[in-house]
């Protein structure tokens, strides 16, 4: 490449004409100098060279070409005027796809919830009879030796080692309604179950108590507990207080010092109530719950078991309790005097 010996200024200049949206070289069209390039004589091995580039914006102020200029500029060189531009249209379809997502987060699809038959009843009437769980972790039912205890302890309290005595059970966080089937399967008259979860209601709840043959003695309550317990009278009407409540919620979910307040609060706790409350370790329950006791408070692994029962209730298993340990002491007496005996002869 030449260059001139004596300094020079080149400048090339382009010209818009924005009124005719194309490229003009009439003197009223606005001029733009697109670069100057600027070189001194070389007196060096190394001559230097000043390319500056200079823009200026449209007379609109936006620095963009409007789309009737766009057209005629596809037009002249022979596209289609009316059909956008690749990149126009690549914007637009990730535009679209992009509708229904929130600050980029793709939308996950949830499977479809399905059941399993794991669980059973215990006893009573319906013993041995298989009961539908949901998979996975949205429901929790009551672990078996766990229910199996609850309902010996409460059977041997009422005086009858063998069935419940008939009444009402009130079945909070019911879920699948194992507890509340079990109830009734031991003589329970009636047993009025709280879920909230609709799918729940009508794919597991519902299918066991048909399945079981108790659904005539059931009432159900699609509600959450928490406004079961504020609207109880409401709920339940003037059939007063239950005889046998249980409340297995879902560990991390609730306060169990507001719940149990809300519950020995509420009209439906009598002096004559049994409460059933499954409950996860590192959790500080209250020996009473209203004008009941803690009859007992039992550990299985992660979950413990704690019963609130009228003071007989107490006393009389007590009672059996001190009895039971007079009879094992005089068997092991008349065992040691046998031994004993032997021992001489």
């Amino acid at each position: 490449m030449a260059v001139s010996s004596f300094p020079s200024l080149y400048s090339l200049k382009l010209n818009y004409n924005s009124s005719n949206h194309g490229l003009s070289s009439s003197s009223s069209s606005t001029t733009v100098p697109l670069f100057n390039v600027r070189s001194r004589p070389s007196r060096g091995p190394r001559p230097s060279t000043i390319i500056v580039f200079s823009y200026k914006k449209s007379g609109n102020g936006t620095g963009t070409v409007s789309e009737e200029a766009k057209r005629v500029l596809r037009e002249r060189y022979g596209f289609n005027p009316d059909e956008p531009s690749p990149k126009t249209g690549r914007r637009k379809q990730l535009k679209n796809a992009g509708k229904g997502k929130q600050d980029g987060v793709e939308e996950v699809t949830k499977p479809p919830r399905t059941t399993h038959k794991l669980l059973q009843v215990l006893g009573g009437k319906a013993r041995r009879k298989k009961l539908l769980s949901p998979k996975g972790m949205d429901v929790r039912p009551m672990m078996e030796v766990v229910k199996g205890a609850a309902f010996d302890i409460i059977q041997a309290a009422g005086g009858n080692p063998t069935s419940l005595r008939p009444g009402r059970w009130l079945d909070l966080y019911s879920g699948t309604g194992s507890v509340g089937i079990e109830a009734i399967s031991r003589g329970c008259s009636q047993v009025h179950f709280v879920e909230m979860d609709p799918w729940v209601v009508t794919n597991v709840l519902r299918p066991n108590l048909e399945w079981t043959g108790f659904l005539d003695a059931s009432v159900i309550h699609s509600v959450r507990v928490e406004n079961f317990l504020e609207r109880s009278e409401q709920f339940v009407g003037e059939g007063g207080p239950f005889d046998y409540i249980s409340v297995t919620p879902p560990y991390t979910q609730v306060d169990y010092g507001v719940l149990m307040c809300q519950i020995s609060n509420s009209s439906l706790v009598g002096e004559d109530t049994f409460i059933v409350v499954e409950y996860p370790l590192r959790t500080d329950m209250l020996d009473s719950c209203g004008c009941l006791v803690k009859i007992t408070d039992r550990r299985f692994g992660r979950t413990h078991l704690a019963i609130y029962g009228p003071k007989w209730a107490e006393k009389k298993r007590k009672s059996e309790n001190s009895i039971g340990k007079i009879v094992a002491k005089v068997l092991i007496a008349d065992l040691n005097s046998e031994d004993v005996q032997q021992f001489k002869y």
